[in-house]
């Protein structure tokens, strides 16, 4: 078994690229309708820290470095609790706009790193979980 993950996830939502994008980038707002994310500590301008917590009684800590702030790419490093890379691939649809997300992750520390081995299936449950999370509040506070 690996501590790798990879994720995605698509969803359309009924807004503007440029609205969905606006949402994005602004992490400090995050916790303000995605519940999972717990906290966000801005460190500079392309630098923050974030806490998740979905329904696993652990919380992550991942530092988040922005690569891609195009009107249709949305790309970060992480480094952490999971290291790797997570984007946001956006297109215009009829009737808003349709998101793409694709996380690369490598888990780290002990405690998560032998779980990502032991109990890999709730794991990616309770990811499937946070986004399901994501995408509510993003539908929500685009509304």
């Amino acid at each position: 078994m690996s501590r790798e993950f990879s994720f995605r996830d698509e969803w359309t939502v009924a807004a503007s690229m440029a609205e969905v994008q606006a949402a994005l980038v602004d992490l400090e707002h995050y916790p303000s309708w995605w519940p999972q994310v717990r906290a966000v500590l801005k460190l500079g301008p392309d630098d923050a820290l974030v806490v998740c917590r979905s329904l696993l009684p652990y919380s992550l800590q991942v530092r988040l470095h922005a690569v891609h702030r195009l009107p249709d790419l949305l790309e970060t490093v992480l480094d952490g609790d999971l290291e790797g890379v997570a984007r946001w691939r956006l297109t215009p649809v009829e009737g808003g706009t349709h998101l793409r997300f694709e996380q690369d992750v490598r888990v780290t520390g002990r405690l998560l790193g032998f779980a990502s081995y032991a109990v890999r299936p709730l794991l990616t449950w309770n990811h499937d979980r946070m986004m399901a999370g994501c995408i509510a509040g993003l539908r929500s506070r685009l509304a």
